[in-house]
């Protein structure tokens, strides 16, 4: 069990998650992608040291630390050799229980945030529909009002970790949609993944293989009044709490992956010796390498002052927006150079970089993909008219 102290700096933040993650080598991840099998000891070891309540509040047995700190140690995760699997599979106990902290009854709170704190509860995060895109006012899965609860009735899709999942954060539509007002009327509910009500199928996917994705179809499930989470008609308000630390979050996430590529390709043309020198004598090749190091250094200055704003209870959509969409670019180019400097060896799977750029090239299009950044800082940022 690791010790925390009542105030930990970032950089013991840094040191202790690093120590940990890195337990866990490159093969160990490659195992996990290439069967593909949950990394449940990774988990129980963040769990013991007590890092999975890193957002928690301290008194339901969290850290009651910040997103600073907490990017922090998901970019360590992912900068280990982890990747994307790794992250997420941590992540996953750190962002989507935003809501939950923030808008949750007392009884709720008290009930499952210990459990997930410790590492004993998981859950998913269902929002995305396979009609409705990045457009969420048009999400169909309906919840309709019974006595004493609701039923729902739908259809998710990508939604992360619900082959183990217990519970699942669930947004549905309470009233219909409107055009003055099309983000008002939908509910989150912290409901019961009861697979007798919800069938799961996992989706086959490129990268991050570890951490499994499914389509979720949604028949008469029964939730109770007590498993709304704030204010029915708000959820969706309620969610957009998490979608700016989330963005942070993922850019952080990124940077570490781009970060763990660079380390070995950097090795390596150290050690490749073509034409009786090493190949990172060769600007062709070190140049893209110094390249990708000052590009991943700019971007978390960004997603760092995105956390630092967030953390002071400041606006900060644009800089989260902007850091996903650096780290993002950084992320995988970094992957992408390091499988230039592997050559046709980057193929294969000993050499860990293919998965790198499997994984790196996914966090371009989700949880929010590039171009809608772009959207977002054309019209809110620039007051250019809307595209879309």
């Amino acid at each position: 069990m690791t010790v925390i102290q009542e105030k930990i700096s970032i950089e013991e933040v840094r040191q202790h998650s690093r120590e940990i993650a890195r337990q866990f080598d490159l093969n160990y991840w490659r195992e996990k992608d290439s069967k593909p099998e949950y990394p449940w000891e990774f988990v129980k070891a963040f769990a013991d040291a007590g890092w999975l309540g890193a957002m928690i509040p301290e008194e339901y047995g969290g850290l009651g630390l910040g997103l600073t700190e907490a990017a922090v140690m998901l970019s360590e995760v992912a900068g280990s050799g982890a990747g994307a699997a790794g992250a997420s599979a941590v992540h996953f106990y750190i962002f989507p229980p935003g809501p939950i902290i923030r808008h949750g009854s007392q009884e709720m709170k008290q009930e499952y945030l210990p459990k997930i704190a410790k590492g004993e509860l998981l859950m998913a995060f269902g929002v995305t529909e396979p009609d409705a895109g990045v457009d969420t006012s048009r999400i169909k899965t309906k919840a309709v009002k019974t006595e004493g609860g609701w039923v729902i009735n739908g259809h998710k899709i990508w939604i992360t970790n619900a082959q183990n999942a217990q519970r699942i954060l669930l947004l549905a539509r309470t009233s219909p949609r409107t055009e003055e007002r099309p983000f008002d009327g939908m509910t989150l509910f912290f409901a019961n993944l009861d697979r007798t009500r919800i069938t799961v199928r996992e989706i086959e996917k490129l990268g991050r293989a570890a951490v499994d994705s499914n389509e979720l179809f949604i028949d008469n499930l029964e939730v109770a009044d007590n498993e709304v989470v704030g204010e029915v008609g708000k959820g969706f308000y309620h969610l957009l709490d998490g979608l700016n630390p989330e963005r942070i979050v993922v850019a952080m996430e990124q940077l570490g992956l781009g970060r763990a590529a660079l380390e070995l390709a950097t090795k390596y043309a150290n050690e490749r010796v073509v034409f009786d020198r090493p190949i990172g004598k060769n600007q062709a090749v070190a140049h893209p390498l110094a390249d990708s190091w000052i590009r991943l250094e700019a971007a978390e200055l960004m997603a760092m002052k995105a956390a630092a704003l967030f953390d002071a209870h400041e606006p900060c959509a644009r800089e989260a927006n902007a850091a996903k969409y650096l780290g993002s670019e950084a992320g995988f180019e970094a992957c992408d150079r390091a499988m230039q400097t592997f050559g046709g060896y980057s193929y294969a799977k000993e050499y860990h970089i293919e998965r790198f750029w499997r994984e790196s090239r996914l966090l371009k299009v989700a949880p929010v993909s590039q171009e809608m950044v772009l959207n977002y800082v054309s019209t809110k940022v620039l007051g250019l008219p809307k595209s879309y």
